[in-house]
């Protein structure tokens, strides 16, 4: 069975002198890998393809029978490693607390163990008669998220 470790090192090498980074590496009882990366500036298809190769280059077929996938990180998928909040400043997201309340606003900073976003909302303001759009930020620190994933919007 081939190391997932194995996987990994090779990945940080090939990727190392790029704005690429890793956001998740499996590989299956039956040796099926499947590899996630990600970047700030997005992945194009070729890049998948290089890095697949690469890690092909690194294993002989005749001993060892895998199946490889490469894949850049899905649009609307969660969040995987932090480097992806990084990418996100400035863009809608929508957190979804240990609470299970969601969130949707612009991620505005990202700490080191915390985020803070904008959230607009109606709210009823006192002497008045309509609610008015109110922009609030919210902070929340890593353990009080559940999930936080990009949001799409034309």
């Amino acid at each position: 069975m081939i190391d997932k470790k194995t996987i990994i090192g090779i990945i940080e090498n090939e990727i190392a002198d790029s704005d690429l980074f890793l956001v998740e590496v499996s590989v299956s009882s039956g040796n099926a890998i499947s590899v996630v990366i990600d970047s700030f500036e997005g992945v194009p298809i070729i890049t998948c393809i290089e890095l697949s190769k690469a890690i092909e280059g690194h294993f002989d077929r005749e001993l060892e029978d895998f199946e490889l996938q490469v894949a850049s990180a899905g649009i609307g998928q969660p969040f995987q490693v932090f480097k992806q909040y990084h990418k996100y400043i400035d863009k809608d997201v929508e957190v979804l607390t240990t609470e299970g309340i969601k969130h949707l606003g612009k991620l505005i900073t990202v700490g080191e163990n915390e985020i803070e976003i904008e959230v607009e909302e109606m709210v009823k303001i006192e002497g008045k008669k309509k609610k008015q759009l109110v922009t609030k930020a919210y902070s929340f620190t890593l353990d009080q998220i559940k999930s936080t994933k990009d949001i799409i919007t034309f």
